[in-house]
């Protein structure tokens, strides 16, 4: 064997699927930002045709012989090329059990469900979007019998977000964590200091909206000559390459807090993909190693960086030159305590980041029941009702506000919504580590200066991309594996101050 030519060949497939994902994204960002209605179906198809093209190369015989090769133990691969190879095996003996034709049928329904979607939930129409559900659990329950299991089927999906996890390891992880939360929030109800959350009651005028957030991105880091940021039904970033990493928010002139926070989250997603090493360009490492790493960067600066004091000590009296009749009167510190406000809500991207992770319980035993045939998706409305009644106390009173309210099933994503409890767990374990080594951040951040933090973020996470595995990542960066006790301190402690609890 020629081991040069071996590695050389497999690089040039690499980055092949690489380019026509690329392509496939900058398609998917076009049908959810840009694409005219009367368009899409046949749009959806050629989506469907991209992403089938990628799919086929990933399993050719020549990508299987070549894995084999370079997978041997007398071949000797440097770090970069043997996690090339790494996430390329992974794939291919994941997809490799999927028929093409399977592959491709999936692919156009998850590009047409997307409009499915957004008619059903701007018309609060459960039933227009349910057939093609249907069709999508089905696919996921198909690929993961395909896939294989060892305890539950929702496993299968699982790994695909998040290498290594199981049922068996999330289920105590969150049980811990669900208790945890519904107790401090019972503690928090009880409080007689509650925050003075009726700022945000009043309109919020949208041109301003915009003009503030476009204001703060490049301050906290995210690179506006490397990416944009747009409008779309539900938020998402979108990396088309390093050096092209799409934003997108909705504004809500009643909420000012949706668009605010959900572009620093997204922000947060596109600031990582911004700042990995670019020698990974082209290749299957030039992302995030996993979406649960992805959202512990998005909900680290969204909450931990964001509802920070330190945040709106800088950007609180800018906020006001752009709200002056809003915000006439009202200090610092009660806007701080207001944006940082727990109360039971319906939408989850708008959920404060203590009643957040209950919106998860809620999404994963959904899930995991809908994996396991126990539930079905004509059932799911009442389902996602009743639970949203066990875990957050409130009744959503139409299918808009409950389960329709989220994009990612119509895009196959079942399995990803662990990841965002995962993410505010790794981001609380992060924190804790950031604290150590750069004591000054807070005061910098304070001072409109993001660098300590993000330079930090960048050296310790970012540049790797999927360098490493999760697990790796997490270990490499705090010294030991995921610890969920660091959220249940942060929150205790964040909270018992804000609230002032005993």
């Amino acid at each position: 064997m020629d081991k040069q030519k071996a590695i050389q060949d497999f690089k040039a497939l690499d980055e092949k699927i690489t380019h026509f994902q690329s392509i496939s994204g900058l398609a998917d960002w076009d049908q959810k930002v840009m694409a005219p209605k009367k368009g899409r179906a046949q749009f959806a198809k050629a989506i469907g045709t991209l992403r089938t093209e990628a799919f086929k190369i990933s399993i050719s015989d020549e990508m299987g012989r070549l894995i084999e090769e370079l997978n041997s133990d007398s071949v000797e691969l440097d770090e970069m090329a043997a996690a090339q190879v790494r996430e390329r095996k992974e794939q291919y003996d994941r997809f490799k059990r999927i028929p093409a034709e399977d592959f491709k049928e999936f692919a156009i329904l998850t590009a047409q469900a997307n409009d499915a979607w957004e008619h059903a939930r701007e018309h609060n129409d459960f039933d227009h979007y349910a057939p093609y559900l249907e069709k999508i659990v089905g696919f996921r329950r198909k690929f993961a019998e395909l896939y294989g299991y060892e305890a539950h089927p929702y496993d299968a999906v699982l790994s695909e977000f998040e290498p290594g996890l199981m049922v068996a390891k999330l289920d105590p992880i969150f049980a811990k964590l669900r208790d945890t939360s519904v107790t401090l929030l019972e503690r928090i109800k009880k409080s007689p200091n509650q925050t003075p959350s009726e700022i945000f009651n009043q309109k919020y005028p949208i041109d301003k909206q915009k003009e503030f957030n476009r204001y703060i991105l490049p301050i906290i880091g995210f690179d506006m000559e490397a990416g944009r940021l747009d409008e779309t039904v539900h938020p998402f970033a979108q990396t088309i390459t390093i050096g092209d990493v799409r934003l997108t928010t909705r504004y809500l002139e009643e909420n000012v807090r949706s668009a605010l926070f959900g572009t620093i989250h997204e922000a947060g997603h596109g600031i990582y993909e911004q700042n990995i090493d670019p020698k990974y360009e082209g290749t299957v490492l030039a992302g995030g190693t996993s979406f649960g790493i992805h959202e512990s960067q998005s909900r680290f600066l969204e909450n931990m960086v964001g509802r920070s004091r330190a945040f709106w000590s800088y950007f609180y009296p800018r906020l006001v030159e752009y709200f002056p009749e809003q915000l006439a009167n009202i200090g610092e510190e009660d806007f701080y305590r207001a944006v940082n406000t727990v109360e039971p809500s319906f939408i989850r991207i708008e959920a404060d980041e203590l009643t957040y992770n209950l919106h998860i319980m809620v999404r994963y035993e959904v899930e995991k029941a809908l994996m396991a045939g126990e539930l079905e998706v004509h059932e799911l409305p009442a389902v996602w009702n009743r639970k949203m009644e066990e875990y957050l106390g409130i009744i959503p009173a139409t299918d808009r506000e409950g389960v329709l309210q989220d994009v990612h099933w119509s895009f196959g994503g079942i399995g990803y919504f662990p990841s965002y409890s995962l993410g505010n767990l790794y981001a609380a374990q992060i924190l804790n580590t950031l604290k150590k080594e750069v004591p000054g951040y807070e005061a910098a951040i304070a001072e409109g200066n993001f660098a300590p933090v993000m330079g930090w973020l960048k050296e310790k996470i970012h540049k790797y991309g999927s360098l490493y595995r999760p697990n790796e990542l997490i270990v490499k960066v705090t010294g030991e594996e995921l610890n969920a006790d660091y959220l249940a301190e942060y929150l205790e402690a964040k909270y018992s101050e804000i609230y002032k609890l005993s």
